[in-house]
């Protein structure tokens, strides 16, 4: 392709709405251009990269044995309805209705859809296992785009369904799934990690999620320094705290604690660290409520205690609520005396002399201790684990950072054959729900993750299955016939020879031709200029390198077909 011909609108400015790497460069180097609020076009050369990723995902699921469909982006509002799914997606699922008054949604994913279709195809064990799979996009109605596209309303995902007979076939699936992940990431030249994962609004039992650790990425990832357990925010576990057995009890006593409503204000205030406190959240469900206890320096999961309590609708109290329950203004629920269920952190019931809101107003309780001063109607692990914590399985150090989540694997069960009525008849004749499994990928987001971790001050570095072109060919002056000649001659011989070359034929000066050749990535450039002309020698230069090769014109394919091997 001549650079002439195609269209790279590249910026030298960095746009004031972009806050990460992978949002500024991809704007930058004309891969994309916004219009309006998480929503963005994909230019020439950012659709050719997203096409390289397709087929690498495409690739791969086939050779899986999956086979790939296509399925509507509108459905009806129903099939959200009878999953039990809509006040899940709640705001962030688009929805309107039809001129027949019908109310559809652009699919913010597609269980119920595929359940629907299988439902009607599928009648017996025998066309089972099955794994069907497309490249489409999604939309959810994001209260807040941020990142470009990490977090957008408008995605391409490719999402894979399994149907099986029974678990260890689902297993089977689910572990081919697992693999070809794995292949696909490889493949696409990322650092990435397979978590244990929290299986969220999707439901069944088991998940596990594919990150690429990064700074920027919105997910938190928990990783053990010893062992191999890694599992993200929502699904890691804590080592259990122990009880210092030898702390001996002190007598509770009633403080003063005027307007301090927080555990910053009063561990100051009283001058102790907030993990001798103990927070008591009020939460209301199914019409019920319960108060949580958690160490001050400890934040509830809400996932973990939804499961806990068994309900997919929790919140925190109103006002009205908490004031009624605890006699108190909020900030000054205890423990002590509350006439609701209490449900206690582990590490809580490990506690000693700890303080505790006085369920009055400006009121703490110091020297508290479980079971002596209130009692705890059940323990369990309903928080979020810290950089202080122990890993669950070795009790050794824990590594906390951030990633970004690419890929999402999950056993689900009959979670949706049931509520869909997706049946089949067994080999005895018996009707049995279809067993499933769902696998995401966010195909845009490999593109931005691969860009936050492989870029510097110049621009991107593309690795070389992703590239949009694997090689740039630079003629300083296009019009010394000698070196444009030449440059043509080159550019003839390495897209004859099927490496997909680019030509940077623009009447401009070599540094411009230069900043954006590193700023769009592409990984092998040849420069055919003064040292040319000097040495007769050709100019080349790896992206990912600082060194610069030369070769002559009647080598440079196999010269360059060496470079391509030391990078792939």
């Amino acid at each position: 392709m001549k650079w002439s011909q195609t269209f790279i609108p590249t910026l030298k400015e960095t746009p004031s709405d972009a806050e990460v790497e992978s949002h500024k460069l991809m704007i930058r180097s004309g891969m994309i251009r916004k219009l309006s609020a998480g929503i963005y076009s994909y230019l020439p050369i950012g659709t050719k990269i997203l096409n390289k990723v397709i087929t690498i995902i495409r690739e791969e699921m086939d050779r899986s044995g999956a086979i790939e469909l296509s399925l509507p982006a509108l459905q009806p509002l129903t099939l959200l309805e009878r999953s039990g799914r809509i006040d899940a997606f709640g705001d962030d699922l688009l929805s309107m209705k039809d001129r027949h008054g019908k109310d559809v949604a652009l699919s913010p994913t597609h269980e119920e859809v595929i359940t629907d279709l299988v439902k009607y195809e599928v009648s017996s064990y025998k066309q089972l296992p099955l794994i069907l799979y497309q490249i489409q996009t999604k939309f959810r109605d994001e209260a807040r785009p941020r990142f470009g596209v990490l977090r957008s309303k408008e995605f391409l995902m490719k999402d894979a369904y399994s149907f099986d007979t029974d678990d260890d076939s689902l297993n089977n699936s689910y572990q081919k799934m697992y693999e070809t992940y794995y292949r696909i990431f490889e493949r696409c030249k990322l650092d990435f990690l397979a978590v244990e994962a929290d299986t969220g609004a999707m439901g069944g039992d088991v998940s596990h999620e594919f990150m690429v650790p990064n700074e920027n990425g919105e997910d938190v990832i928990i990783k053990c320094r010893s062992c191999d357990y890694s599992a993200n925010r929502e699904k890691a576990e804590p080592s259990p705290i122990e009880s210092d057995d030898d702390v001996a009890s002190g007598e509770i006593k009633e403080v003063s604690t005027p307007g301090m409503t927080t555990i910053k204000e009063v561990s100051s205030f009283l001058g102790v660290e907030p993990g001798k406190m103990v927070k008591t959240l009020i939460y209301a469900f199914d019409d019920k409520t319960v108060a949580v206890l958690v160490r001050g320096d400890h934040d509830v999961n809400e996932a973990k205690l939804s499961k806990v309590l068994a309900s997919g609708e929790i919140a925190l109290a109103n006002e009205n609520t908490v004031t009624g329950l605890t006699n108190a203004p909020v900030g000054f629920a205890g423990p002590i005396g509350l006439k609701t269920q209490i449900i206690a952190d582990q590490a809580v019931t490990a506690m000693k002399n700890c303080i505790v809101g006085g369920n009055k107003a400006d009121t703490h309780i110091t020297n508290v201790n479980p079971e002596r001063d209130f009692k705890i109607d059940r323990s369990a692990d309903i928080r979020f684990v810290t950089e202080n914590d122990r890993c669950p399985k070795c009790k050794s150090e824990i590594d906390v950072s951030n990633g970004i989540e690419l890929g999402h694997v999950f056993k689900l069960g009959t979670r949706y054959s049931d509520s869909l009525g997706a049946k089949f008849l067994d080999k005895n004749g018996k009707e049995r729900p279809i067993i499933m499994g769902s696998y995401g990928i966010g195909v845009n987001r490999i593109l931005a993750a691969t860009i936050e971790k492989s870029h510097d001050s110049n621009g991107i570095i593309w690795p070389l299955p992703l590239a949009p072109y694997e090689v740039l060919v630079v003629p300083i002056n296009i019009k010394d016939e000698t070196i444009m000649g030449t440059a043509t001659k080159v550019y003839d011989e390495l897209c004859d020879a099927g490496i997909d070359t680019l030509i940077d034929d623009r009447d401009q000066r070599p540094g411009f031709k230069f900043k954006d050749a590193d700023l769009i990535g592409i990984p092998i450039r040849i420069t055919v200029g003064k040292s040319f002309k000097e040495s007769g020698e050709l100019e080349i230069k790896l992206r990912s390198k600082d060194e610069v090769y030369s070769a002559k014109p009647e080598n440079i394919l196999t010269v360059i077909r060496e470079h391509m091997d030391s990078l792939s």
